[in-house]
């Protein structure tokens, strides 16, 4: 059975995909890529359908880690249900899902796998920042690889 993971951020134009595609190539370079769906979603209506930011793919694309053409969506009742992790980058993230769907006991935050368990990654949309977040992005990704590989 695989295990299914969600990215989450507010928009899913960034932070979120950027942590799908990345964590998609860190297990795939690990042997593991049979053994995961991955996915990302949002939690604003307001960005649906709006392409993964530039500058954003444009870290994947440095790092040679290839990204489909993606598009914003919104997180549903079934991500919830189905997705046995749901990652968030930020409280807010965390509260949305509360408030959507009354329960955050799958829910947890993509810094809590690293040594800066509590910590937000910062919307690079408003820092303007996309290094700082690509760095914290990753370095979650590859604490949740441990994590997960851990409970395989």
């Amino acid at each position: 059975m695989k295990k299914k993971i969600l990215f989450v951020c507010h928009g899913n134009v960034g932070r979120s995909p950027s942590a799908e595609y990345l964590f998609k190539d860190m297990v795939y370079h690990a042997g593991l890529a049979n053994r995961f769906e991955i996915s990302s979603a949002g939690t604003a209506h307001e960005a649906v359908g709006i392409p993964f930011d530039a500058r954003a793919k444009q870290r994947l694309l440095d790092h040679g880690i290839k990204c489909e053409e993606h598009f914003a969506r919104l997180m549903t009742q079934e991500d919830f249900d189905e997705n046995d992790m749901i990652i968030c980058m930020d409280d807010f993230n965390v509260g949305e899902i509360y408030r959507l769907f009354g329960d955050v006991s799958k829910v947890s935050k993509l810094l809590d796998y690293t040594d800066h368990a509590g910590v937000e990654i910062a919307d690079p949309w408003i820092t303007k920042d996309f290094d700082t977040a690509w760095g914290e992005i990753k370095a979650g990704c590859a604490g949740l690889l441990e994590y997960v590989k851990e409970q395989l």
